[in-house]
C-alpha cells in the first residue's frame, strides 16, 4: 500500500457492514482450497522480457485514480511481489523485480544517494534514467507527476531492501546504499516518515511511523547494520500500548503519540524478528477492532484498514490471515483466505477491498487531518502478493 502521513481519527459507533463481499456467497467462500497466485504475478513479471516493475493496479478507466495509477509501479507493491515469488520458488522472476529495483537506484534523473522514489513507470527497466509516471494533462496541455510517487517513503525503502537481502549476493550493495541513506531520515527516536514532492526541494515528512520502523528493523538485521536495527526496534518497542494491548502507529509531526488503529503496524511486529510473546495480543485487537462482519472471530471474513469498518481492506485481510496462520489460528487463517479467493479478480489478481472506495484514515499529503487515501475497487498486486505468502505462511520479514 502507499505509504502516507496519518490523519486525526475519532472513534465512532461500530456499525454492523452487509453485503462487504460483494458477489461473495457462502458457496464462493466454500471454494478450493489453493489460487494460483505466485503464477500470475510470475507470468505477469516474465512477460516484462527483462528486468522491470509490475503495474500496481490492473485499472478500469473510469475517473482520476485510474488515470493517475495508469502507469505506476509502487516499489512497495513490487517488493513483496518479488518476495512472493521468492518464498514461491521462483527466483528468476524475483531476480527482474530486484534488477529494476537496483537499476532505479543507481539511475535516478536526481538523487544519487541510495534512496528510491515511490513509484516508477511500470514496464521494462529500460536503460539510462528510470521513468517515473505520470499523465497527459489535456486541459492544460502538460505532462503531470505525482508529488508522492516521486517522493521516498522510509517504509518503502525498506521494503526493497527486504527483497534484496533475501536475493542476496550483488544485490546486498543495493541495500547497503539504502542503508547508508537512512540516516539522512534518522530521527532522536526512530527513523522519519521520508520525503514528499519534488527535487530540488521535497519537503521532509517529520512523522515517525511504527510500520516503517518495523520495517527497517527487519531489513537492518539482515544486513548486520546492528546499531541502525537497534534503533529501529527501540522505536517499535516504545509505541507498544500494554494495557491495550496493541501499538500506536507512531508520533506525529509535533511528536506527540499518534493512537490511531492501523492493522499493519500491530501485525508486522509479531512477523518481525524480535517480537515478545505479550505482542501476540495485537491480533486480538485487530480482530476486534477491524474485523467484519463485527462480530465474533468465528463470523468473521476479513479485516478493515481502519477501524470505520466500511468494508474489507484484501491486503490486510491476507496479512491477518498469516499472522493467524503463524499464531496458531489455522481456523481464522483458513476463514480469511477463502475471502481472498472468492475476491479474485478474472485476470488472477486480488482486488484490493470489497466496497467501491474504502477509507483509511490517512493523507496522501502533508495536511495530516486532510483523510483523502482511499482505496478502490482494483486488482492489486500487493493484495495478491500477500495472499502467496500467506498462503504458503511464508515470512516476508525474514527473507
Amino acid at each position: 500500500m502507499p505509504i502516507a502521513t496519518v490523519a486525526g481519527y475519532e472513534h465512532g459507533p461500530l456499525p454492523t457492514r452487509r453485503g462487504l463481499l460483494a458477489s461473495a456467497g457462502a458457496a464462493a467462500l466454500a471454494g478450493q482450497s489453493t489460487t494460483d497466485w505466485a503464477g500470475v504475478l510470475s507470468r505477469r513479471a516474465r512477460a516484462l522480457g527483462g528486468p522491470g516493475l509490475l503495474h500496481s493496479y490492473d485499472v478500469a478507466g473510469e475517473g482520476d485514480f485510474d488515470r493517475t495509477q495508469a502507469n505506476c509501479a509502487y516499489v512497495y507493491d513490487n517488493a513483496v511481489a518479488g518476495l512472493a515469488l521468492l518464498a514461491a520458488g521462483d527466483r528468476p522472476t524475483a531476480e527482474r523485480i530486484g534488477d529494476a529495483l537496483a537499476h532505479a537506484q543507481s539511475h535516478d534523473r536526481f538523487w544519487q544517494d541510495g534512496r528510491l522514489r515511490n513509484g516508477y513507470r511500470a514496464g521494462p527497466a529500460g536503460h539510462g534514467a528510470y521513468a517515473l509516471p505520470g499523465w497527459w494533462d489535456a486541459a492544460g496541455a502538460r505532462w503531470v507527476e505525482d508529488g508522492y510517487q516521486a517522493g521516498t517513503a522510509t517504509g518503502v525503502v525498506a521494503w526493497a531492501m527486504l527483497l534484496w537481502v533475501g536475493l542476496g549476493g550483488e544485490y546486498r550493495a543495493s541495500a547497503l546504499r539504502a542503508a547508508d541513506w537512512l540516516e539522512s531520515v534518522r530521527g532522536p527516536s526512530g527513523y522519519q516518515g521520508g520525503w514528499l514532492g519534488f527535487e530540488p526541494t521535497p519537503q521532509r515528512l517529520t512523522w515517525v511511523s511504527t510500520e516503517h520502523n518495523i520495517d527497517l528493523y527487519a531489513a537492518l538485521t539482515a544486513l548486520g547494520r546492528a546499531e541502525q536495527a537497534a534503533h529501529a526496534r527501540a522505536f517499535v518497542q516504545s509505541m507498544w500500548m500494554a494495557g491495550e494491548a496493541r501499538f500506536a502507529t507512531g508520533l506525529r509531526p509535533d511528536g506527540t503519540l499518534n493512537t490511531h488503529s492501523a492493522v499493519d503496524a500491530n501485525l508486522w511486529p509479531l512477523l518481525a524478528q524480535g517480537g515478545r510473546p505479550s505482542w501476540e495480543g495485537a491480533l486480538g485487537w485487530v480482530l476486534s477492532r477491524h474485523g467484519l462482519p463485527v462480530g465474533p472471530p468465528a463470523r468473521m471474513q476479513g479485516v478493515d484498514f481502519n477501524d470505520d469498518r466500511d468494508g474489507i481492506w484484501l491486503e490486510g485481510t491476507a496479512i491477518a490471515a498469516l499472522a493467524a496462520r503463524r499464531l496458531g489460528q489455522p481456523e481464522t487463517a483458513a476463514r480469511f483466505m477463502a475471502t481472498l479467493r472468492a475476491q479474485t479478480s478474472p485476470g488472477g489478481l486480488v482486488y484490493a477491498c470489497t466496497t467501491p472506495t474504502l477509507t483509511t484514515g490517512l493523507s496522501t499529503g502533508l495536511d495530516t487531518h486532510a483523510a483523502d487515501f482511499l482505496y478502490y475497487r482494483r486488482p492489486h498486486v500487493a493484495a495478491t502478493a500477500w495472499a502467496v505468502l500467506a498462503q504458503l505462511g511464508a515470512n516476508p520479514f525474514l527473507p
